[in-house]
């Protein structure tokens, strides 16, 4: 199983995607990873997520693509089946987990509660997912939390933006952050793809 230094490759910010229409799909991929980010999130929330997911890797092979908002158990094998080389949720449940461990796909589990987060940690899972950050504390939850939890690392998400990224990858445990800034529904739906790059460039950079 492919661990998460490796799908991340050093990039530490993940664009979290929402395609609605199949044909963008390609050219979506193939800007992003041309910008610099090749660890991408495409979330399960529209009909054609799955074959979208297929269709970006084969439009940017290299790149790291990963299914979000994943929900149900049967959607990991669909996901695995369409070329997702990880998985997201914003919570967790014990039914996902072992469906992951199935599946043999690395597993970002949301945890928003120290209790929460102890349990996932005994499980062996070192990178959470922290979901919607802005709402449960941001920047100041997740260093407290590290004080008592140094061993985790965690994938901020949710209220993430270009104006407080660096507040949230300043932080030790934070090993990268997940947002939709850099490419969103209005920019997807009207393919500005010189914006997108030039937004992915930057979050390249951080």
């Amino acid at each position: 199983m492919t661990d998460w230094n490796t799908l991340l490759d050093g990039v530490r910010v993940i664009p979290v995607l929402i395609v609605d229409r199949l044909e963008d799909a390609a050219p979506l991929a193939e800007t992003l990873f041309g910008a610099g980010l090749g660890t991408l999130e495409v979330t399960l929330r529209t009909p054609c997520a799955t074959d979208a997911i297929a269709a970006m890797t084969r439009a940017a092979p290299e790149a790291r693509i990963g299914a979000g908002t994943i929900l149900h158990t049967a959607q990991w094998d669909a996901v695995k089946k369409a070329g997702a080389c990880f998985g997201v949720s914003p919570g967790h449940t014990e039914t996902l987990l072992n469906a992951a461990e199935a599946a043999e796909l690395p597993y970002l589990a949301g945890a928003q509660t120290v209790s929460e987060i102890m349990a996932l940690g005994e499980r062996g899972l070192k990178l959470l997912k922290f979901f919607p950050a802005a709402r449960i504390g941001g920047p100041g939850m997740l260093k407290t939390l590290a004080s008592v939890l140094p061993d985790i690392a965690f994938c901020p998400t949710g209220g993430i933006t270009a104006e407080n990224v660096a507040d949230y990858l300043a932080l030790p445990n934070v090993a990268c952050v997940g947002g939709t800034w850099i490419a969103p529904p209005e920019l997807v739906n009207t393919q500005n793809w010189p914006e997108i790059a030039k937004r992915a460039r930057h979050a390249a950079g951080l």
